[in-house]
């Protein structure tokens, strides 16, 4: 008769076994979403302003943009 009866579940520590477990996991997830946005996001962009600012002229720059007119204050050199 005792083999037909159902296990008694577990009712203490419940709560604290499931939280181990999901903080654990969510740790994991975290820390792989730092990564992925680190080497996906933040290097690349980097990269990208050090390969711009590399050639980059002011001088040239601001000419080519008091020609444009954008400056109001500063009048053309004659």
């Amino acid at each position: 008769m005792s083999s037909t009866l159902l296990a008694k579940p577990q009712m203490r520590g419940l709560l604290g076994k499931r939280l181990r477990f999901h903080i654990f996991g969510a740790f994991a997830v975290s820390l792989g979403v730092v990564a992925l946005y680190k080497f996906g996001v933040a290097e690349p962009r980097k990269r990208a302003y050090a390969d711009y600012y590399k050639n980059f002229d002011a001088t040239k720059e601001y000419e080519a943009m008091k020609q444009a007119g954008v400056f109001h204050c500063v009048r053309p050199r004659e």
